[in-house]
């Protein structure tokens, strides 16, 4: 039911070897530590191809292809790997166990650790992406959140379409957000979040559970205008 291939476009990743056959797509998020440092350790020759702001703070273990750019003022603290083409913009903050494909935005004031991002996803603006995986072309409007922890601190659960829960085994999920899925402005996806590929989500949305493929989530807030008296 939760295969990669239903929710991302595996031809849109250098990283294929992160999911497991037979396992369900939030298995990924287990294996990227792992499997990052032993990419990072196949480099021959220099970790930093691309173009880097003498202003940017770089870790050790950070790779950063040919083509990508780091503004002023970012800060990738490594293990990380930024892909071809993409942008880490001035105030991002990366964590450890990241991955950018090719052609990302990494955003102002943004915060990534451990996930995963496909190629050409775009998180631009006061986002925090941690333990997630962003599928192709996939969109975080600004101020998006994918909270990664319950507060009660037990394993996150994944609530599918009929209602029974599934543990998922990790303490630290966030969200899994499908091929061209599009998520409006100060929306929160709980832990275990799962979207389906061609999905909207309208803005502050606050959403828990599996949405299926070509939804649009609608969320609409009740106002109320009423008079206001002038100062004396």
């Amino acid at each position: 039911m939760f295969e990669p291939g239903k929710y991302l476009d595996l031809n849109q990743t250098d990283h294929l070897s992160l999911f497991l056959e037979d396992q369900p797509v939030w298995s990924a998020i287990g294996e990227i530590a792992g499997y990052l440092d032993r990419l990072i350790d196949s480099v021959e020759g220099n970790l930093v191809q691309g173009s880097v702001h003498e202003r940017a703070l770089i870790g050790n273990r950070v790779y950063i292809a040919l083509g990508a750019t780091v503004e002023a003022n970012a800060v990738i603290n490594g293990p990380a790997w930024i892909g071809s083409g993409s942008t880490v913009r001035s105030g991002a903050y990366i964590r450890s166990n990241v991955i950018a494909g090719n052609d990302c935005t990494l955003g102002n004031s943004c915060e990534f650790k451990n996930c995963l991002l496909f190629n050409n996803c775009e998180v631009p603006h006061f986002n925090y992406v941690g333990d997630s995986i962003l599928g192709f072309r996939s969109h975080l409007g600004a101020g998006v959140i994918c909270s990664n922890v319950r507060l009660d601190r037990a394993n996150v659960r994944v609530r599918d379409s009929e209602g029974s829960t599934i543990d998922t085994g990790l303490q630290k999920f966030g969200a899994i957000v499908g091929n061209h899925t599009e998520v409006g402005c100060n929306t929160v996806l709980s832990p275990g979040s799962v979207l389906g590929n061609n999905c909207v989500l309208y803005p502050t949305t606050n959403w828990q559970g599996v949405l299926a493929a070509n939804s649009i989530v609608k969320t609409r807030q009740p106002q109320q205008i009423v008079d206001r008296h002038p100062p004396d």
